[in-house]
This record gives structure tokens, C-alpha cells and sequence, in this order.
């Protein structure tokens, strides 16, 4: 599976909302490149959110 994803694709994968992923990149200046957004990049996000909710 690729790296690069659209923000549909992310949406399916992380089960939010494609609105919601594309809020989070831009909040995070997270790169939204040729209509892509980096898996890792939006993923190491989530995971640091979640740990300061659980904080």
C-alpha cells in the first residue's frame, strides 16, 4: 500500500470523516501534496493526540 493517500483514502483507513481529515492537516500543517497526504505523517498525529486525551 502506498505511503501517499488521498484524504478519501485516509478517511476509510482511520474511519473519520474526509472533512475531518482534511481540518487535521491543515490545523497540524500536515502537507496536503497533489491531492496527497503522507500516511505516516497523519497517523503519528492521531497517535499524539490520543496520548494527550489519555493524559
Amino acid at each position: 500500500m502506498s505511503n501517499h493517500l488521498t484524504p478519501d483514502e485516509l478517511s476509510e483507513a482511520f474511519d473519520v470523516e474526509r472533512s475531518e481529515v482534511i481540518d487535521v492537516c491543515i490545523r497540524e500543517a500536515i502537507p496536503i501534496l497533489h491531492g496527497r497526504v503522507d500516511k505516516t505523517l497523519f497517523a503519528a498525529h492521531l497517535q499524539a493526540s490520543a496520548l494527550q486525551e489519555a493524559s
